[in-house]
């Protein structure tokens, strides 16, 4: 079909600003992208949960979308969103919940195919809007110092003296979960081949309501993870302590995802403990050490926003913080103020981040008018300005980006009832869509109010090329290489396994990957070749079946594979009483 050209920039759009911020409750909402506020929901199941497709249906720009494969909300696409100040039930640091036991999904990836045809999408950035810097309305560069004042409910505590620690202290002895239980009989059990255990942490008591444990940090000498309120170190070769907890006065909300080059990274938690507790406390940590840095309070911005709900996102030097509205930037060596990132053009709120080596904010414009809109901007780290700008055709949410350098990012649309994978090239223009045949994985960990737009664990991509997971068939999948000159396949690897498949990294010409553990059988990592005609899975490191009801049980995890070694760690404690709650796993020959 024939393209709509791209067109210029029209006037104002009008609308009453961005959406309301919901004010906080006392239990977790489910999984959405930003800025979002629909009710509670039940959590989406991940990998594995079978739906019947339909044929395909022409999708936008064409005729009216029909139910179909081609023809539904995306993966990780929300319920239908309630209009402006829909009452909400979210607070601030809201931990994230994990997937339910298997049962009925609403997501259309999984058992559906997930085909995005040329015809039926090939406009939908095409004839979105980008819009250099020089016709981008002006940021306001405030100078005020970042001192926010005290939220009403804000009960400060200080930091124990002598913090909780898990059960296993780091010896190496231990698997956390049972004090009685040695690592080193997990290791007499090893088969030839296998993999060593080289620790096995318990987390932290959490509250009933649970608590988050985001990020991990792996150095070549030491591995951080953050749990609840506390950062823990331990020595990657035995698993030993390599620096004292550290404890903070409220929960961890967010991390930045990686370290500087000098292995400093910021910590964001709550003010106090009380239900209205705002995440915007900042402090930054030396990894090798263990010792605090700068530390400043994030001030607020204007009515409806607040820190509430906070992204920390890192380009180079600069940490952006994300509130609900706006964004500040801060040297991240120093911690001083750089610049603000506001309301621009008529009504354009920033309140989606993503970090990496670009700077990525997204807007939601002219909410509530028949001109509302999303528009994507690429900054300048260092002064805050828009390179480019990208509107977004009316009716399309930008949820996730699946990856920043190249820029690729997952697009639904609620009332069509449709999706979209869309690249777009360094100045903003669309590279190419997505169009593969297939059922995708449910693999992005989209919460409501988390504003982090990098959120696809499972997902990568290199300068040509993204690597995306299916969805599961008899317990396996695949991992599929998309072009992104073109948005077609060019190549398929099978999990070697039997078990699904997931993408860590690109490390040069090979593809590094997961392969999940079973109930009897352990995970793997392996690598695949990028390049050339044949592209077999090779494994790298093979997890020990003793261990493998252990390492099947992380159900939102984080993993990592560095200098031979693979990591496994939970991002949310569930505060269940019954039993200790593991922490981390770690491997290495």
């Amino acid at each position: 079909m024939t393209q709509p050209p791209e067109q210029p920039p029209h006037g104002g759009y009008g609308g009453y600003g961005a959406p309301q911020n919901p004010p906080p409750a006392q239990h977790p909402q489910q999984p959405y992208g930003y800025p979002q506020t629909p009710p509670p929901q039940q959590p989406q199941p991940g990998y594995g949960h079978s739906q019947q497709g339909h044929p395909q249906q022409p999708g936008p720009y064409g005729q009216p979308a029909q139910p179909g494969p081609y023809a539904q909300p995306g993966p990780y696409t929300p319920p239908p969103q309630p209009g402006y100040g829909y009452p909400q039930g979210q607070y601030a640091g809201a931990p994230t919940p994990p997937p339910p036991a298997p049962g009925g999904s609403k997501s259309p990836f999984t058992g559906r195919t997930a085909a995005v045809i040329a015809a039926s999408v090939a406009a939908l950035i095409v004839a979105g809007v980008t819009v250099f810097a020089v016709t981008r309305g002006g940021d306001d560069e405030s100078k005020k110092k970042p001192v926010a004042e005290k939220s009403d409910g804000q009960d400060e505590e200080k930091a124990s003296d002598d913090p909780s620690t898990p059960v296993n202290q780091g010896d190496g002895k231990g698997d956390g979960a049972d004090e009685n239980v040695d690592v080193r009989e997990y290791n007499a059990d090893r088969k030839a081949g296998e993999a060593k255990i080289l620790m096995y942490k318990s987390a932290p008591d959490a509250p009933g309501a649970g608590a988050n444990a985001p990020g991990m940090w792996v150095t070549d000498k030491v591995v951080v993870k953050p749990a609840y309120k506390q950062l823990f170190a331990y020595n990657v070769v035995d698993g030993d302590p390599a620096w004292d907890p550290i404890e903070f006065t409220g929960k961890i909300c967010d991390v930045t995802a990686d370290a500087t080059a000098d292995g400093h990274v910021v910590v964001a938690y709550q003010h106090g403990t009380g239900d209205n507790a705002k995440c915007n406390q900042l402090q930054e940590i030396d990894l090798a050490t263990g010792e605090k840095g700068w530390s400043i309070e994030v001030e607020e911005g204007g009515f409806l926003d607040s820190t509430y709900s906070v992204a920390l996102v890192r380009t180079g030097d600069t940490l952006l913080v994300g509130r609900s509205q706006s964004a500040t930037a801060y040297d991240v060596t120093t911690g001083k103020k750089l610049w603000d990132k506001k309301e621009y053009g008529q009504s354009c709120y920033p309140d989606g981040f993503a970090g990496g080596t670009r700077l990525v904010v997204v807007s939601s414009c002219a909410v509530t008018s028949d001109k509302e809109h999303d528009e994507v901007q690429e900054l300048d780290p260092k002064t805050g300005k828009a390179k480019w700008t990208r509107k977004i055709p009316k009716g399309w949410k930008v949820e996730r980006a699946l990856s920043v350098d190249p820029l690729v990012l997952y697009l639904t649309n609620e009332e069509e009832n449709t999706w979209n994978i869309s690249a777009l090239t360094s100045d903003g223009r669309t590279r190419s869509q997505v169009k593969i045949d297939d059922s995708l994985a449910e693999t992005c960990e989209n919460y409501l109010l988390e504003r982090n737009l990098v959120g696809c664990p499972g997902v990568t991509a290199d300068a040509g090329t993204l690597y995306l997971p299916t969805a599961e068939k008899n317990d396996a999948n695949e991992i599929v290489a998309v072009d992104l000159s073109t948005g077609k396949e060019k190549w398929r690897v099978k999990s070697p396994a039997g078990a699904p498949l997931e993408a860590i990294r690109v490390e040069g010409s090979q593809l590094i990957a997961y392969a999940q553990a079973g109930n009897d059988a352990g995970g793997r990592v392996v690598s695949v070749p990028t390049t050339g005609s044949g592209h077999k899975a090779t494994t790298l490191l093979q997890m020990p079946e003793s261990t493998a009801k252990i390492e099947s049980d992380f159900y939102s995890k984080a993993i990592d594979y560095v200098d031979g070694r693979f990591y496994i760690s939970t991002t949310y404690l569930s505060g269940d009483d019954e039993s200790k709650e593991k922490l981390m796993l770690a491997y290495g020959k």
